[in-house]
């Protein structure tokens, strides 16, 4: 009997255990090919807005790309610009403006980086406070590619 009772008491702690540890596992958000197509949709409504050929390039959160766009007219070099904008927003988790601002002051440090791209127009999209992707523009100006990737993140709530 009090064998029984013993092993009655390890199972009901392991059942509790495994129970807490799957509590423990984190939800997270994903950024789904819908809501990714939005994100591109805002920010080349930007650009044509603007009359400005640009390339528009959204990623997940790891960085693999999930829309990538090129208006007519855009510069072929603004294709790769573009992608890298966006995996440098992903793995630094900002707004790549920042970014080009410390390498002009001086650290050099971070271009030996595979990807780097710290030129302004790579921003992180945030769901209710939670990295999910990120978009990079090029074609224009730093500001003006910034501009319409800020567009294309705020789609996203």
């Amino acid at each position: 009997m009090r064998r029984l009772v013993m092993t009655t008491g390890v199972l009901l702690m392991a059942m509790s255990g495994s129970g807490m540890a799957q509590g423990q596992l984190p939800t997270r958000r994903v950024l789904t090919l819908e809501a990714a197509t939005r994100a591109a949709n805002a920010a080349e409504a930007e650009a044509r807005r603007n009359n400005w050929a640009v390339s528009i390039a959204v990623l997940d959160d790891a960085g693999h790309l999930i829309v990538f766009r090129r208006m007519d007219g855009a510069k072929l070099v603004a294709t790769d610009i573009a992608i890298r904008k966006a995996r440098t927003a992903v793995y630094f988790q900002g707004e790549t403006k920042a970014l080009e601002a410390e390498v002009a002051g001086g650290r050099t440090a971070l271009l030996p980086i595979e990807g780097f791209m710290p030129l302004e127009g790579g921003v992180p999209i945030t769901s209710s406070g939670q990295l999910v992707g990120a978009i990079g523009v090029s074609g224009v100006t730093g500001a003006q590619d910034a501009q319409c990737a800020l567009a294309g993140a705020a789609v996203i709530k």
